[in-house]
């Protein structure tokens, strides 16, 4: 998959922006079986990443596979902060889980698909249950 873009992300430093990253889960069964992660992109609030990052998932696992993304604000000291997440995959509703078996039937094929953010996903927490107006391309 490529990770694209972010706009209008929170801000999370007293500067007013953030220094965001994405950090993808790859989970099988429910079970978090990877992570990658992008660069972090200082001082900006509209990161453009273009990275891709790939994960190896067999053709019998797809149909149990879910991919969670975290943006992540990078702190140098202290903590990270979650800014939002997204969750894609089989165990999702709607575009999260159509878009996920648009990917899988058309293999090597770029299927493109924004996302607004959120700070939970059901059933898995990222943070508190409120709703966030972020988008992620």
């Amino acid at each position: 998959m490529t990770i694209v873009k972010a706009s209008s992300l929170k801000p999370m430093d007293i500067t007013g922006k953030s220094d965001p990253y994405v950090k993808v889960m790859l989970l099988i069964h429910g079970k978090k079986v990877r992570k990658k992660k992008t660069s972090v992109q200082f001082n900006t609030l509209n990161p453009t990443y273009n990275e891709s990052l790939e994960f190896d998932v067999s053709i019998e696992t797809l149909d149990a596979t879910d991919l969670i993304f975290k943006v992540i604000d990078y702190d140098r000291v202290g903590s990270n902060e979650l800014i939002g997440c997204v969750g894609i995959g089989a165990h999702f509703d709607g575009i999260n889980r159509d878009h996920w078996f648009q990917m899988y039937e058309n293999p090597r094929v770029p299927i493109t698909e924004s996302y607004n953010l959120r700070e939970t996903i059901p059933a898995i927490p990222c943070a508190s249950p409120s709703l966030t107006h972020k988008t992620l391309n």
